[in-house]
């Protein structure tokens, strides 16, 4: 068995992973601000929806091609090159991702008294719009 070649197939699948959730929660924040448009919550409203989301779910794939590109790292056997390529795409992914969660929490990482994964951010996003789903029904 080739273990290479297997881990290389789990970094690729990781890979598509992050892109697919990027995609997708493009595709959920996109919904979510209509829905709030549609309930006449305002511009405002659905525009911080929707950057919120769309941060959220930039979030998570960042995270998720991190943890490819560590994988990618562990199992091959790089050169000083390759090892310093990816050490410089794993640093500015990371640079990204906190600075997305800054941008969309207003507070910095470490200074924060729990921990806020972009699968959390989305989860809370999806929750506040059926809330407000809900809140629209009751008043129909």
């Amino acid at each position: 068995m080739d273990f290479e070649a297997v881990f290389t197939g789990v970094a690729v699948a990781f890979e598509i992973v992050g892109a697919l959730a990027m995609v997708v929660g493009f595709v959920i924040a996109v919904v979510l601000a209509l829905r709030a448009l549609r309930r006449h919550e305002g511009g405002q409203v659905a525009f911080g929806v929707l950057r919120t989301t769309l941060g959220s779910a930039i979030l998570l794939g960042l995270e998720v091609l991190v943890a490819a590109d560590l994988i990618r790292t562990i199992t091959s056997k790089p050169s000083i090159t390759d090892a310093v390529i990816l050490g410089i795409i794993v640093l500015i992914r990371t640079v990204l991702s906190m600075s997305i969660q800054i941008e969309i929490e207003g507070v910095l990482p470490w200074r924060r008294a729990l921990l806020t994964s972009g699968g959390q951010l989305m989860g809370a996003a999806l929750a506040r719009d059926g809330a407000a789903e809900a809140r629209q029904r009751d008043r129909a």
